[in-house]
């Protein structure tokens, strides 16, 4: 079944609580962090994610679009994170950090920005619990699905099914009804949807139709995915 992920980056900053509380019936939470060195925006860190832990008992996801993850990415996991992604264009040590988040007891994620290639990665792959394809430039939310992201979305689902993986494959940006099939399709089974989740009008029923349309995508095609 297809995971989905709402991000907060969409959500009423002022009403996090409410906010979380209004898709409790999504997978996980997706929680954008973001320092305003690696990418041009800046969102939240720690202190915001333990106070949203102890708001819901919806899973956190939080993706680091910061400088330095080695540094801080396990003070995300000592914060209630269940999975922590970091940017492979920002880790020094990326299995050694893997391996740090996977020992404090969270699931290990690395994200790749749309120009950079899965190739030089797939040594890494059986060291990651999830991979992450972002399919917009990180750093804002609402911009535009990247069609030219689905042929490497096609070649790490490849990768994954060659090397016998049970690495989750997540994709991020302009996910929504219109785009969620196409990445199914490739091969992504975990979507973070932000604007087509908290811009609806019912955040809990859109998460289930983003789910819907998924599992139908991913059945026709029948590379299957299991969590």
């Amino acid at each position: 079944m297809a995971l989905i992920n709402p991000s907060i980056l969409s959500a009423d900053f002022a009403r996090l609580a409410e906010e979380a509380k209004a898709v409790e019936g999504a997978d996980w939470l997706h929680v954008d962090v973001m320092d305003n060195h690696f990418v041009p925006n800046l969102t939240l860190g720690v202190p915001v994610v333990e106070s949203l832990r102890k708001a819901t008992d919806t899973p956190l996801d939080c993706h680091l679009m910061i400088e330095d993850p080695d540094r801080w990415a396990p003070q995300y996991v000592e914060a209630g994170a269940g999975s922590v992604t970091f940017h492979a264009e920002a880790a020094a040590a990326p299995v050694r950090l893997a391996r740090e988040i996977r020992a404090k007891g969270a699931r290990a994620s690395m994200a790749l920005k749309p120009a950079t290639p899965i190739e030089p990665y797939e040594d890494l792959l059986p060291e990651l619990d999830m991979l992450l394809i972002m399919t917009v430039e990180p750093g804002f939310g609402g911009q535009a699905f990247l069609d030219i992201m689905l042929p490497k979305i096609r070649r790490t689902r490849a990768l994954i099914a060659k090397h016998g993986l049970e690495l989750w494959l997540q994709v991020d940006g302009g996910v929504s009804d219109k785009t969620i099939e196409r990445c199914a399709e490739a091969g992504a089974d975990v979507f973070v949807a932000g604007s087509a989740v908290y811009g609806a009008e019912d955040p809990a029923k859109a998460v289930r139709e983003l789910r819907d349309k998924a599992d139908a995508a991913t059945a026709a095609v029948g590379w299957g995915c299991a969590h």
